[in-house]
């Protein structure tokens, strides 16, 4: 529509020009009127002739402008399915690339699923299974970190994990065999047969009697083979695997027991283990036995007269009777006998000197009874120590392991602490009963010199009070 009407705007200014030519050839042949009239006239001429030539022109120029605006309708047209193709390409673009993006973080997951899966999957294996999957578990995990590999070929390999899984699954239903290594109480490793049961594997040498509960060792990467002490059950272990058939050996504690039994350990191995300080210990405490025996002995040994043999001897105190009180001493052993006799030889002799004479003895007596008994106090109070002194020296030793070869062994430093804690056990086993010892035979030869000592109150008693008769007589003679 616009080319039509640019196309009419021209043809009009061409006709225009023509007359405005005209003009001025014909004004100067003629007069001005003649001239006008002649110029109006092939003005005329020329208008109609334009106007024929724009008609003849305008139907072509009509039908072009007509088939040019139907073009552009079919361009429009065009460019309209164009532009809804692109936009619709577009969008599927977008949804591709979202789809992509989910794809991929689909594959992300199921990467770290599967390598997940593969990890889990190894520490649920029994120890002598790792030898039987050990290529499928090294391809399902270098498989992620292969670049060689591609994307499909990475899980083909992680998914043949999960496919050897449920095939291990199907073949433990009622046990399965499979040949292997294993590592005997010597540490040789020999080729044999397990037979596994649920958790519990078993193994048989090819080449020699072993035979056993096959578990791991910390420190090895070997299935070590536990043997039973009982020679039927090496028997039935040995024919379970060659055969498949039998009775099984089964133990409950799935190995726990057997692990427990090997921790036990003779009082002699105890003992080594806490190292050079339990030489002191054991010393003090063979020494502390010895006293303690032979100061128990002798306690008991000590005789200790009763209340009827004494009234005898302390009534003839009273009468200043030597001769029968020394009749009634021959009745009497022991310290008492030896004190009574002290006071009975000063027996004409000031109170205050028969006092200090059988003090001497009571002292005599408490210094003997009470002999060495401090050096079992010492036992009791020193065995503590030097289980600390222990301790702490093992404990020294062990970080200084941990230094050299790291933590990461857990048995390792546990056993060390154990070992130190060793001398503090046995220290308080010594020093506990040492300690009671200490206080009963203490309590034994105090309750002697007590004894003694009451005796000795009652003789005085009754010397003092025979003065005080002899006196009151002698002054009711005077007056």
């Amino acid at each position: 529509m616009n080319r039509s009407r640019m196309i009419r705007t021209g043809i009009g200014l061409g006709a225009a020009a023509l007359l405005f030519a005209a003009r001025p050839a014909v004004a100067a042949e003629q007069g001005p009127a003649e001239a006008a009239t002649a110029k109006l006239e092939q003005s005329q001429r020329e208008l109609a002739q334009l106007r024929k030539e724009i008609m003849d022109q305008k139907i072509p120029l009509s039908r072009e402008l007509s088939g040019l605006e139907e073009n552009l309708r079919a361009v429009r047209a065009e460019y309209e399915d164009v532009r809804r193709t692109l936009d619709t390409r577009n969008l599927d673009l977008n949804n591709l690339r979202e789809e992509l993006k989910a794809r991929r973080d689909e594959k992300n997951y199921l990467a770290n699923l599967l390598g997940e899966y593969a990890r889990n999957y190894e520490t649920q294996l029994h120890i002598a299974e790792l030898q039987r999957y050990e290529d499928v578990l090294e391809d399902a995990r270098l498989a992620p970190e292969n670049s060689n590999l591609s994307p499909g070929e990475q899980f083909a390999d992680q998914l043949e994990l999960v496919t050897s899984s449920v095939a291990r699954l199907e073949s433990m239903l009622g046990g399965t065999r499979y040949p292997g290594t294993a590592a005997g109480d010597g540490g040789l490793v020999v080729e044999g047969t397990f037979a596994q049961v649920g958790p519990a594997a078993y193994f048989s040498a090819d080449e020699s009697d072993l035979a056993g509960l096959a578990e791991q060792r910390l420190g090895s990467m070997q299935p070590t083979v536990l043997g039973f002490e009982d020679p039927a059950m090496v028997e039935m272990a040995r024919t379970l695997v060659e055969s498949g058939n039998g009775h099984m050996p089964f133990d409950p504690t799935q190995g726990n027991a057997h692990k427990i039994e090997q921790t036990r350990q003779t009082v002699w191995e105890h003992i080594r283990k806490g190292g050079v300080v339990m030489f002191p210990i054991l010393g003090l405490a063979a020494a502390a036995l010895l006293v303690a025996l032979v100061k128990w002995v002798q306690l008991a040994r000590v005789p200790v007269p009763d209340d009827r043999k004494i009234e005898p001897l302390l009534r003839a105190l009273g009468r200043r009777d030597v001769a029968q009180a020394k009749g009634q001493l021959a009745k009497i052993r022991g310290p008492v006998s030896e004190m009574l006799a002290a006071g009975v030889d000063h027996l004409n002799e000031s109170k205050e000197l028969i006092e200090e004479v059988m003090f001497e003895k009571v002292l005599q007596a408490r210094l003997k009874l009470h002999r060495a008994l401090p050096f079992i106090a010492v036992t009791a109070a020193c065995a503590p120590l030097l289980g600390l002194l222990g301790t702490v020296t093992g404990i020294i030793n062990t970080f200084k392991l941990i230094t050299v070869f790291g933590s990461g062994d857990v048995k390792m430093l546990s056993g060390g602490i154990s070992e130190a804690l060793i001398t503090t056990e046995f220290g308080l086993i010594i020093a506990i009963p040492s300690l009671l010892l200490h206080a009963f035979l203490a309590r034994k030869a105090k309750g002697i010199v007590d004894r003694m000592e009451k005796v000795a109150v009652s003789a005085l008693n009754q010397i003092s009070r025979r003065n005080t008769d002899a006196s009151a007589h002698a002054e009711g003679g005077a007056s």
